[in-house]
């Protein structure tokens, strides 16, 4: 019978046997084979899960997509980009985007971080959007509306110039065509890197919804997680019809900004959509399942 070594590879490594650096069994040699570099290893690609900001539940993207981004586990409302809020709301095929050619200048050179031509044209380049608002035509079960969509994609929608002139815009078709306005609004208000040219979108916007009401229109506002700053102070609480997602933070100062002014604690849920709907800012939480069917019932309530 032919000996073998201890530790080579026809004799398994007694206890007590003594093992070469280089043999397969020796700690240095798994080592390698576990941390090699050149060696080809399995990654899981990137975006294939997603973790749930609210229960921190690991959850198969494709999945999630397809439960419009509301969490199986605790239904969580995730924040959706304007893309794919438009792909959830109208009828397959039928949105006619508007107005697309419009993009920020940088009129104040502002600079802060980034110059804001550089920060813009970063923001265009990752959404593929010029600014942060999505408008068009579109039919909602077969119902014709004016669409305009915030994008928290860009900017967080932050609104800017042309943000306020798209909305005008669609506000002013809306009017025209006496299709019911639908907006849905996000974001933190005006965009600082452009002053009062940005706050001054707070008045025109309003003015447009103020011939809109004139004329008989209908608006419904979607107030979506977060809205707040210039855009609550706005359009986003002009609606007819105020629409919000479950827990969706909507207000105008932060509330711990609120609380140092007031020297008191706050309620629990304030600025939280069902807290708004108890004071009669909001007049509907509507899950995201919901929100087109709701949208069909109350255009045709209030027979447009």
């Amino acid at each position: 019978m032919a000996e073998t070594t201890p530790g080579s590879a026809a004799s398994p490594a007694s206890p007590g046997s003594a093992i070469t650096p280089g043999s397969a069994a020796s700690p240095a040699a798994r080592s390698a084979r576990m941390f090699n570099p050149g060696e080809k290893r399995s990654e899981v690609p990137e975006g294939l899960w997603t973790r749930c900001a609210n229960c921190d539940a690991m959850l198969y993207t494709k999945a999630l997509r397809e439960a419009m981004f509301v969490c199986p586990q605790c239904d969580h409302h995730h924040r959706i980009g304007a893309d794919e809020r438009v792909r959830q709301l109208v009828d397959p095929g039928s949105f006619e985007p508007m107005w697309t050619d419009l993009q920020p200048i940088d009129s104040l050179k502002f600079v802060d971080r980034l110059p804001y031509g550089q920060r813009i044209e970063r923001e265009q380049k990752k959404t593929g959007h010029k600014d942060a608002l999505v408008a068009g035509k579109a039919f909602v079960k077969g119902r014709g509306v004016v669409l305009a969509v915030m994008n928290n994609e860009f900017m967080m929608a932050s609104m800017g110039s042309v943000v306020g002139e798209k909305i005008t815009r669609a506000i002013e078709l809306a009017t025209d065509e006496n299709r019911a306005l639908i907006l849905v609004c996000a974001g933190g208000g005006a965009r600082m890197q452009e002053s009062t040219l940005a706050v001054s979108q707070m008045i025109k916007t309003s003015a447009a919804l103020a011939r809109h009401d004139e004329a008989g229109g209908l608006y419904l506002a979607v107030l979506t997680d977060p809205t707040t700053g210039g855009t609550a102070a706005s359009f986003a609480m002009l609606g007819d019809l105020t629409l919000a997602e479950p827990k969706a933070l909507i207000g105008f100062t932060g509330a711990r900004v609120i609380a140092n002014t007031v020297r008191q604690e706050l309620p629990q849920g304030f600025q939280r959509a069902e807290f708004l709907v108890e004071k009669g800012f909001v007049d509907r939480v509507v899950h995201r399942h919901q929100l087109r069917n709701e949208i069909a019932r109350l255009i045709d309530y209030a027979g447009k």
